[in-house]
């Protein structure tokens, strides 16, 4: 007999059982969020593995010439041995991470070479001799990661050593910090140290010193502040300098010394721009140049007064050609006069470029082009005109692989004299990277100068190996 209210009781209790086993637990989110957050979402990569410095999708960065007065090259020799160059952008696979200190990034690196140099004092004719070479390299690249403004800059220095051959051992820096202000949407002040250390052949026009013992070093050190206010598309911005020339005595074989410190300088120089920019792609502009060389001594070793003043115009634009070409290049006209009145005054052209093509995402070329009025000792010459051009072609072969080529032209005039130079240098360069921080390097490097100087010609070829670290 059963209980009344027995039936209903086990009922409902079943029913409630198969509810339970038909329905799935509650959820606190949409069933499918999780699943299809796992399809379209890819999550970002680890910040260490991201290079510090990103590369554009298409394009190289512009190409930086080597730190220099407004209108003055004191070593135009050194950009035939272009191994101190900024060197193309690697694929961001094998980019340096670099080294985050505060609000900076630190990009160290370090390389070490050895080969061959079959004439490293770079003498003519039967008086090279060649010598195994090693080259110490080092450098560092720093950049803030401010919100607005920014202070970045690059150092740079080598050493090569002749074991053979320790006369023709030799020192080579370059360096330049750089500090940029916004101070509001339309004026930003620029500010700039740089430094040059390099050294002098004993050969060479100016020295005439091939029983020297060692090679005379040569340092420039300077500063510039300037100031760019925009306009809508018009900006103007002027720019003042301050560059010191110093150059060591050379030692002779015979115990004597040639002293040198009558080509000591202070170069002061002010630059006014005008720019327009008629698109994000194009600006032409205006340059305004001055300035004025005074040297330490009244006069040289010759009896001359070597002081001057010069003036320059030139236009030019700077592009940014859908990424494809940037860069600036101007030309002009330039005019010094001397304080001495033996010394003719000398007209010249003015040019500077430094453009970059990206032809494909693969290959990039880099040109660049200087020409100015170079300070010299030789008697009765004013100055020399020196004209420089540089080609350079990078090619990545693999993402670890890549090959440059590159050829460097230097053309130097002595005014009021029958003294002609004409170099020519040229590169070849492999890199493989084994990853992030080490890099395989093959270099050979090859220089000539022929001059109306019978001394003053030299051939040279170089030919390194080594390994570069950077972490």
């Amino acid at each position: 007999m059963l209980r009344p209210g027995g039936v209903g009781a086990s009922a409902q209790s079943l029913s409630a059982l198969l509810k339970r086993r038909a329905a799935p637990p509650r959820r606190a989110t949409l069933p499918t969020r999780r699943a299809v957050r796992e399809i379209v979402q890819v999550p970002s990569p680890a910040a260490r593995l991201t290079p510090v410095v990103q590369n554009p999708v298409s394009g190289v960065p512009l190409a930086q010439p080597l730190p220099s007065p407004i209108l003055g090259l004191i070593t135009p020799g050194s950009l035939l041995a272009n191994g101190l160059r900024r060197p193309i952008a690697t694929d961001d696979a094998y980019a340096p991470l670099g080294i985050k200190l505060g609000s900076f990034t630190l990009l160290p690196a370090f390389t070490q070479s050895l080969g061959y140099d079959t004439n490293p004092d770079q003498l003519a004719g039967r008086g090279a001799r060649g010598s195994v070479a090693s080259r110490s390299e080092a450098e560092l690249a720093f950049r803030s990661d401010w919100s607005a403004s920014e202070l970045a800059g690059e150092l740079r220095g080598s050493y090569l050593e002749y074991p053979q051959n320790e006369a023709a051992s030799r020192p080579n820096a370059v360096g330049a910090v750089r500090l940029r202000v916004d101070v509001n949407r339309d004026l930003r002040l620029d500010a700039e140290g740089r430094f040059l250390v390099d050294s002098q052949r004993t050969s060479s026009a100016d020295l005439q010193a091939s029983n020297a013992t060692s090679r005379p070093l040569i340092a420039s050190y300077g500063a510039s502040l300037g100031a760019t206010q925009a306009f809508n598309r018009l900006s103007v911005s002027l720019r003042g300098s301050v560059d010191r020339f110093t150059f060591d005595d050379a030692q002779l074989a015979d115990g004597t010394r040639l002293v040198q410190s009558d080509r000591n300088q202070n170069q002061y120089g002010l630059r006014l721009r005008a720019a327009y920019e008629l698109s994000p792609t194009i600006s032409p502009f205006v340059d305004l140049l001055a300035d004025t060389r005074i040297y330490d001594l009244v006069r040289d070793t010759n009896g001359l007064r070597r002081d001057s003043d010069g003036v320059g115009i030139a236009a030019g634009a700077t592009f940014a050609l859908a990424r494809t070409v940037t860069g600036e290049i101007s030309a002009g006209l330039q005019h010094r006069t001397y304080v001495d009145p033996s010394l003719r005054d000398i007209n010249a052209p003015l040019l500077n470029a430094a453009l970059v093509w990206s032809v494909s995402p693969l290959t990039s070329v880099r040109l660049g082009a200087v020409t100015s009025v170079t300070e010299t000792t030789v008697a009765g010459s004013s100055g020399a005109v020196t004209e420089t051009a540089s080609l350079e072609v990078q090619h990545d072969l693999l993402r670890n692989l890549s090959i440059t080529l590159g050829g460097a032209y230097l053309q130097n005039t002595y005014q009021g004299v029958r003294i002609n130079e004409t170099g020519f240098s040229a590169t070849a360069r492999a890199d493989y990277r084994f990853t992030r921080w080490l890099t395989l390097r093959g270099t050979y490097i090859y220089q000539q100068i022929d001059s109306t100087v019978p001394s003053a010609s030299f051939r040279d070829h170089t030919f390194l190996l080594g390994l570069r670290v950077n972490p």
